[in-house]
């Protein structure tokens, strides 16, 4: 299994429970993918560096997983229709940075 560093960058209008709703089922997609979640953070809602959708701001969730290669491109394929997702990013990496991120540190 490789392992990766990922960020889901959601809609700021979304409710908590909506919010919480869409990290479950992406959690769920790993399990069923054989992967899993190692950590995960959220950081809250930010400010964009450029608008998406006409958002200025939007919940930020950064997660350590582990997976194949092939079973995320499955579940990037299934992220593309998420209409509360407006972007994400997989970053394959040797070994797991430590918790709690300098980003998460941050006063937001």
């Amino acid at each position: 299994m490789n392992k990766f560093e990922a960020v889901l960058i959601f809609n700021p209008d979304l409710a908590s429970n909506i919010l919480n709703s869409e990290l479950d089922n992406f959690k769920k997609k790993l399990e069923t993918s054989s992967g899993k979640v190692i950590n995960e953070e959220n950081w809250g809602l930010r400010d964009l560096s450029y608008n998406i959708n006409k958002f200025k701001k939007a919940f930020y969730n950064y997660l350590q997983i582990e997976i194949n290669g092939e079973a995320l491109d499955n579940i990037k394929k299934e992220l593309n229709q998420s209409e509360n997702l407006l972007r994400y990013i997989f970053i394959k990496v040797k070994e797991h940075q430590e918790l709690p991120t300098k980003l998460n540190n941050e006063k937001k």
